[in-house]
């Protein structure tokens, strides 16, 4: 019996995955990783992804049943916190960081209690400068305000990490690095959405992770 990988959050992961196929794992970090592990360890394990694009926090947590906990994964990651943001500078509908907090407190709570010997990965968000986060007339501290809000998702989700002994995949610091080497589109190409080269990133960052706890 193959043991199974699901990833878990937002457009980020879910990158185009047909949703009527539960094995399409879309076209981003959660296919590369497939092809890797898929290569390396033939048989070993199945892959699943449950992204949704747009989703939050709150969002994630409102189908845990369906498509966390039923699915009961060996290894799982989440990668949630930018739309919590995004959507408040967007359209005042996003996730306070109190809120964003407790809701996932409440959700790793319940995975463990219906999970209990499952290994998580929680991968904390970033935010580059682009044509979805930089400024405009409207909103001329935009940049500033996404950078801010991310931030302290970033450090909840940290903090999170901390509080249940889980491996913390802090993606601003290897994307800053990142773009030392190249400007931030080339990561990003809208500020947010990794390009094929960002989610390389994550994959090897996600793969190193891996690798150390298995």
């Amino acid at each position: 019996m193959p043991k199974r990988i699901l990833f878990q959050g937002d457009s980020i992961t879910d990158c185009g995955r047909n949703r009527e196929n539960l094995y399409c794992v879309g076209n981003g970090y959660p296919l590369l990783i497939k092809g890797v592990l898929g290569h390396d360890c033939p048989g070993e394990y199945e892959f699943i992804n449950k992204g949704i694009s747009g989703n939050r926090i709150v969002d994630l947590y409102a189908r845990i049943k369906s498509d966390f906990i039923n699915l009961k994964p060996d290894y799982a990651s989440i990668y949630i916190g930018v739309n919590d943001t995004w959507h408040e500078i967007g359209s005042q509908n996003g996730v306070d960081t109190e809120k964003f907090e407790k809701i996932y407190t409440m959700m790793l709570d319940e995975i463990y209690a219906a999970c209990p010997d499952i290994k998580l990965i929680i991968i904390a968000p970033y935010v580059l400068e682009g044509p979805a986060t930089c400024n405009t007339e409207e909103n001329p501290d935009r940049l500033t305000r996404f950078r801010a809000d991310v931030a302290e998702k970033a450090a909840v989700a940290r903090k999170i990490a901390d509080k249940y002994g889980l491996p913390c995949i802090e993606l601003q610091k290897a994307f800053d690095s990142a773009c030392e080497k190249a400007e931030p589109t080339y990561w990003a190409f809208d500020g947010v959405h990794p390009t094929p080269c960002g989610h390389e990133i994550i994959k090897k960052l996600w793969l190193e992770t891996f690798e150390s706890m298995k």
